[in-house]
């Protein structure tokens, strides 16, 4: 399902227009990546929470030309999904 189609259930399901339900559906991944910016966790209840999480520098080996290389650290955002949503995608 893309973004298009998304918007196009959504709408159709709440009854709204789709120029509605696409303004509130960016400014909901608007706030959550503003909060995800901040360092902040995101949690949805029913769905799961997004966390950045920081990796640290480490050390990866070429296995072809075993030449090392550091890799600098990062960060990253990670899902957790809730226990509900889970479970329904298991029953599937």
């Amino acid at each position: 399902m893309n973004n298009k189609e998304f918007i196009a259930f959504l709408s159709e399901k709440n009854g709204t227009s789709t120029r509605l339900t696409a303004e509130l559906t960016n400014a909901l991944v608007a706030e959550v990546s503003s909060q995800l910016e901040d360092e902040n966790t995101v949690s949805i209840a029913g769905f799961g929470a997004f966390e950045v999480k920081k990796k640290l520098e480490r050390v990866l080996v070429n296995p072809a030309t075993k030449q090392r290389m550091l890799v600098p650290p990062k960060i990253v955002v990670n899902f957790k999904p809730n226990n509900a949503l889970k479970d329904k995608a298991k029953s599937k």
